[in-house]
This record gives C-alpha cells, sequence and structure tokens, in this order.
C-alpha cells in the first residue's frame, strides 16, 4: 500500500485531538479521532495493532512491523495537541498554500506522525535486507503531562504485540529536520498568596494579596536572575530557567483581593531532578526577608524529564547521515522544550528527537508545515532504519 503523505497529514489534522489543558473536555478534544484512524491505516497496511487504555477516551496506540528481532526500533509520536484559541485559520480545515499545509497539528505533531507512518508503509512494501522489527507508537497527553509515554513500560510488560521493550526510539516533534539527541525536562506549579478582602473605599482595613504577590513575583525573577546561573550549566542545553507565566487574583476593582494565584515554569537541565529544582525556588522565596507571610505552593501540574545525550549517539549518527544524504545538510542539537523522550530514556531506552517542520510554526496562530520535509523526513527514516549497528 503507497501512503500519500500529503492527504495522510490532511486527514489527520482533519480529525480534533485537542488537548483539554485548560478544563473539562469540548468537542474538540481527546484524542479518539486520531486513534480510530490509526487503527484503520494500520489494518490496511496489513499490520497487527493494538491500543491501551491510559484514561477515559485517551488510548495510546501501537503497531508492528517484523524484522530482525535483534533490534526492535520504536518510532512514536504523540496524537494530541494544544488548543485551538486565537488561531486565525480553520484549525480542522487542512489548506496547502505555497507548498505549506495549514492546521492545528500540521507541524505539532501530525507531520513528524505523518513521515513514520509512510516510513512504515514503505519499509512494509519493500521488506529490505536488514530491516529491524519496528514498533509504531501514538502516545496521548504529551501536551499536559507525558501520561501515555509514562504507561509504555507497563505496554511491554504485559502484551504480545511488542515482543520486548525497544531497543531504541525517535520521538516525533518538529526538529527542522536536524536530531535532538538532549534537551530540558521542566516542572510546572500554583502559588498563592492569601489577604483579606475589604471595600476598596477603605484599603487600610484589608490585607491585598495581590500586593503580597507582586513581593513574591520579585522574589522568583531575583531566582531567576541571580541565582539560576549559579546552578551550572549543560554544554549543550544551557542553564536553568524560569518563567512565571499566568497571574490571577481579585474578584473586582471594588474589593481588596483576598486571594491571587500564579503559575510557574522551571525549565531544568539534564541530570537534574526536577523536584529538587522546585524545592530550591520554594526555599529562596521562603528565605526571602522581603516575603515575610505564607506562600502556598501546590503540588507540580506537570513534571517533565530531562533527555541527556547518553547512549543515543548510535542512533543520531545514522539518523543525521541518512538526512544528509537526502539534504546535504543536518546536525545534532539541543532543545529548550521538553518530549516523550525523556521518558523512554527514564525506561532503558536511547531515543532522540527528530522531525519535519519547525518548532517556530508550533502552537502558533497560523500553524503550518513544509510539505516536502515528510518524504525527506520518511526517507531518512527508512535509511536510518537499515542503518542501525545490531
Amino acid at each position: 500500500m503507497a501512503l500519500d503523505l500529503e492527504q495522510t497529514l490532511k486527514d489527520l489534522v482533519a480529525r480534533p485531538s485537542v488537548n483539554p489543558m485548560h478544563g473539562e473536555p469540548g468537542p474538540e478534544c481527546l484524542e479518539g479521532r486520531v486513534t480510530d484512524y490509526l487503527q484503520t491505516t494500520f489494518e490496511k497496511l496489513g499490520l497487527p495493532w493494538a491500543r491501551q487504555e491510559v484514561a477515559p477516551g485517551r488510548d495510546n496506540f501501537f503497531s508492528r512491523l517484523d524484522g530482525d528481532p535483534s533490534c526492535v526500533l520504536l518510532l512514536e509520536a504523540h496524537q494530541d495537541t494544544v488548543p485551538v484559541d486565537g488561531m486565525t485559520i480553520p484549525p480542522f480545515e487542512p489548506t496547502v498554500h505555497d507548498g505549506r499545509l495549514y492546521g492545528r497539528g500540521a507541524c505539532d505533531v501530525k507531520g513528524g506522525m505523518t513521515a513514520m507512518i509512510g516510513a512504515i508503509a514503505r519499509l512494509k512494501a519493500e521488506r529490505p535486507n536488514g530491516l529491524p522489527t519496528i514498533v509504531f507508537a501514538g502516545s496521548v497527553n504529551e501536551e499536559h503531562g507525558y501520561d501515555g509515554a509514562a504507561a509504555f513500560d507497563r505496554y511491554w510488560k504485559n502484551t504480545g504485540l511488542v515482543p520486548r521493550k525497544p531497543d531504541l526510539a525517535v520521538v516525533a516533534e518538529p526538529t527542522a529536520l536536524n536530531v535532538v539527541v538532549a534537551h530540558k525536562g521542566q516542572v510546572r506549579w500554583r502559588a498563592h498568596t492569601s489577604g483579606i478582602a475589604v471595600h476598596s473605599a477603605q484599603p487600610e482595613r484589608g490585607v491585598n494579596a495581590i500586593y503580597r504577590m507582586s513581593r513574591v513575583i520579585q522574589s522568583i525573577e531575583r531566582w531567576a536572575n541571580d541565582v539560576a546561573p549559579t546552578l551550572g550549566k549543560d554544554p549543550l542545553c544551557g542553564q536553568t530557567t524560569l518563567s512565571v507565566g499566568t497571574v490571577a487574583g481579585g474578584i473586582g476593582v471594588n474589593v481588596v483581593p483576598d486571594q491571587c494565584a500564579i503559575d510557574i515554569d522551571v525549565r531544568v537541565l539534564p541530570g537534574d531532578d526536577p523536584e529538587a529544582v522546585r524545592r530550591h525556588v520554594m526555599d529562596h522565596v521562603d528565605a526571602d526577608p522581603d516575603v515575610p507571610f505564607d506562600v502556598e505552593h501546590d503540588a507540580p501540574f506537570l513534571v517533565g524529564l530531562p533527555l541527556a545525550a547518553h547512549g543515543n549517539d548510535d542512533l543520531a549518527e545514522q539518523l543525521v547521515n541518512a538526512v544528509r544524504h537526502e539534504t546535504g545538510q543536518g546536525e545534532t542539537i539541543a532543545v529548550p522544550f521538553g518530549t516523550d523522550a525523556a521518558q523512554l530514556a527514564a525506561d532503558g531506552i536511547p531515543s532522540v528527537v527528530f522531525g519535519p517542520g519547525s518548532i517556530e510554526q508550533a502552537h502558533t496562530k497560523d500553524e503550518w508545515i513544509e510539505l516536502k520535509q515528510l518524504a525527506i523526513a520518511r526517507d531518512a527514516l527508512c535509511r536510518a532504519a537499515l542503518a542501525l549497528r545490531r
């Protein structure tokens, strides 16, 4: 079965799979439509498949192409996308202009998923010598917690579809056809200040929780500017960073607010424990004399592990060589954003990140991907799979 890459990507974009990261699922949320499409596609390819329920309406998807059992290569792509708030194009009506396909998820990461499916379809049709066993996995909830990839370990231990835990993994993300060998992890949590609500005509009788939070934010900014640079640097990923992304407090302009909350995002280096870095931030605020009141910190609502450039050099080398064969360019890089690859590496599977498209287009109001990169990524994946040393 020949796979039409453009049509496959259109089909995937046209099937909403929005991550309900901002609240209760709406009609465009959850990955089920994409999972059903993957099932149908791999059935047409004549390959065995299975689903793993991670949460209601959210199934990881797996399929297998048999090859040399001494090497099991995992090709993984997440099924979910970020929400469509603020988009200036119809998010689920894929359109093509000037060699670009537009729509939510086109770049992150349904383009990469399409390239992986295309590679498996080609290898299935050609059956070249030296073909490893290839497992495709479509994970859920990558955009807001990595729950799908974290559940893979249970699947390797309790199924007959995948013969054993994979030896190596390529994770799809928009890397502009470069190969990511390391990336930062992250930890995100919410912090709260409390006050005493009174009428704004007599603010001196109350305690303004927003004013208190302003001092907390200044303390956190001092940590980001003065302390984080002292925590060391990674030769590929740079230094630890922090950002306060949201502030929420008060119920009206005529009421002194008694509650304020902020969301904090810290990006941590390979080898660092996200929770330990979070604790470092909280201890700094607690010890700051400019914050002489209690600050409540919630448990993290997202923890992403960092990916270290360790054990994945052979796979990275073969994939870079394959890309260079196709384009004359390509290199190994590190990135500041998190991926499922860190979860796989933590499970003992050397992993790299690779795919068509640029992170500059991911999550944007007019998300798009260059169609020509799909075939390049597909062919590079095929070539790299056949070049793996076993």
